[in-house]
């Protein structure tokens, strides 16, 4: 029994950490694809270049979903807790 809520609750935490990592993963991975992209085109290799579009849309990103994410990590929270308190409620 405890196995089995054990292992219930590290797939969820997975599933709930690709949830959160996600979309902000995939944003900064365009743009530095993009911006690399250009900088190729372009033979000007600025680091700054390439760091402060990622440091901007991540942080667009968090100001958008934000809310989302507090959501996820608020109902997993609690269904966590509610199996600590069954699982500790068991014979």
């Amino acid at each position: 029994m405890i196995e089995t809520a054990t292992a219930m609750a590290m797939r969820e935490a997975l599933w709930v950490a690709l949830q959160l990592a996600g979309p902000p993963l995939l944003l900064v991975l365009a743009i530095g694809l993009t911006v690399s992209l250009i900088q190729a085109l372009t033979q000007i290799q600025e680091a700054t270049l390439a760091f402060l579009p990622k440091l901007a849309a991540m942080v667009g990103i968090l100001v958008v979903l934000g809310p989302f994410m507090g959501g996820v990590l608020r109902g997993w929270a609690g269904v966590l807790f509610d199996q600590v308190v069954a699982v500790g409620g068991a014979p």
